[in-house]
């Protein structure tokens, strides 16, 4: 039998009304019925289709993807992972905070482990594991795919997760690299406004992470 850990999802995007997770369903309804203008639904990946980075984060932010309908895209968080991006040469154009700013970004994708909002900022365990199929799709459907950039803990456990390895594999902690699967692993503290306010995550810290990854890349 199949495990869960490596049940493949048919697309490696959610539908916008999926209906998997009905905490995450009823705080999409009540999300909309204030904001009706707002995205408000699984936030999808976004990038180049050919990628060899993946940067894989949590989960969309209220405020951020779930209102952009762009991962990272109007929250703290996403500013500081823009900017490196563009100073490391995985995206070119202009950060502006919104969808239609025309971000591109060049050889690299950005997915979430959690593709809604969570209440809170904190998806359980149970939302982690119905999600975690699309995962696996995405992980599938980067056909180029060498290096992934977690961003958090969760993110890197969902990953090994998605991969039909244990939890606990690889190596914790900022800048720890590993081997997983056919993809080398570098993990990240993740850029929210907690760790780079109280100076957990520094700008140079982050960038340190994209350097290494171009390296692993080109060699």
């Amino acid at each position: 039998m199949t495990s869960p850990a490596l049940t493949v999802a048919a697309t490696p995007e959610p539908g916008r009304e999926c209906d998997r997770c009905p905490r995450l369903v009823a705080y999409r309804k009540e999300n909309r019925s204030q904001y009706p203008d707002w995205w408000n639904g699984p936030a999808p990946s976004f990038g180049d289709a050919e990628a060899r980075l993946l940067v894989l984060g949590l989960a969309p932010g209220r405020t951020g993807a779930n209102r952009t309908g762009r991962p990272f895209t109007g929250d703290h968080a996403g500013v500081l992972l823009f900017q490196t991006l563009l100073a490391t040469g995985f995206a070119r154009g202009r950060y502006d905070a919104r969808p239609d700013d025309g971000l591109i970004l060049i050889d690299c994708m950005i997915s979430n482990a959690v593709r809604c909002a969570p209440p809170g900022n904190k998806p359980e365990t149970s939302e982690e594991a119905a999600c975690r199929p699309f995962l696996a799709a995405r992980l599938a459907a980067l056909p180029r795919l060498e290096v992934v950039v977690t961003l958090g803990d969760v993110a890197r456990r969902n990953l090994l997760r998605a991969l039909g390895l244990a939890a606990s594999a690889g190596v914790s902690g900022h800048g720890a690299e590993f081997q997983a699967g056919p993809y080398t692993v570098l993990n990240s503290y993740h850029c929210s406004r907690l760790n780079t306010n109280t100076g957990r995550l520094t700008p140079e810290m982050f960038e340190a992470v994209f350097h290494r990854a171009r390296t692993l890349l080109d060699g």
